[in-house]
This record gives structure tokens, C-alpha cells and sequence, in this order.
């Protein structure tokens, strides 16, 4: 994990306003919204994590997902295959990933 998807991490777990390079965390009502490039990517709430693509499925964008995901439902991830998103975890199997879905 890169030492920026770290430091977002940390932000988002204890709700506090974060911004480095091209990522940022602003605090909403408890609710964290994760963006890339100004792009939102994440929206943690205290019982809900909703992933997006910000209209890009980069690299970078999955980087900092799978990221997020592994503190905070360790069980997900978002990963590629024939140049399509999907997204895994052991309570729903892999399934299509589609923007603003509910990681569980």
C-alpha cells in the first residue's frame, strides 16, 4: 500500500478532513467522501461503504479502492479482468462492479 493510501485511510478511520497530491477526505456528517483528481471515488459512513469509478477506472482509482477496502471491509476488492471492473468479497461472490455500489 502506498504511504498517500495510508495516510487516506487514516483520515477516513478517524474522520478527520485530509488532502495530499491528488487525493482527498472531506467529513460530511460522519460520512467520509474519499476523491481522486477532485473525482469522488468513496463514501464510508459508520454502517456503509459505496465504491465508485469518478467516471475513471484507472489503475490509480483501483489502487486507492482496494485500499480503502482492505481497512475497512478487509473481505473486498475491486480488480480487472478483459478490461472490466469487478468487484469480489466472500458475502457476494464477484460480481460486475457498476459506480456507487455498496461494498460488503
Amino acid at each position: 500500500m502506498r504511504k498517500i493510501e495510508t495516510e487516506m485511510n487514516s483520515a477516513v478511520l478517524t474522520r478527520r478532513n485530509f488532502s495530499k497530491a491528488n487525493t482527498s477526505v472531506s467529513i460530511n456528517d460522519r460520512i467520509a467522501e474519499v476523491r481522486l483528481h477532485g473525482n469522488l471515488i468513496a463514501r464510508v459512513g459508520d454502517n456503509f461503504v459505496q465504491i465508485l469509478d469518478g467516471g475513471w477506472q484507472s489503475v490509480t482509482t483501483k489502487s486507492r479502492l482496494n485500499a480503502l477496502l482492505s481497512d475497512v471491509t478487509p473481505d473486498g476488492s475491486v480488480f480487472q479482468k478483459d478490461y472490466v471492473w469487478y468487484y469480489n468479497s466472500s458475502k457476494v461472490g464477484t460480481v460486475p462492479f457498476f459506480s456507487g455500489m455498496e461494498a460488503v
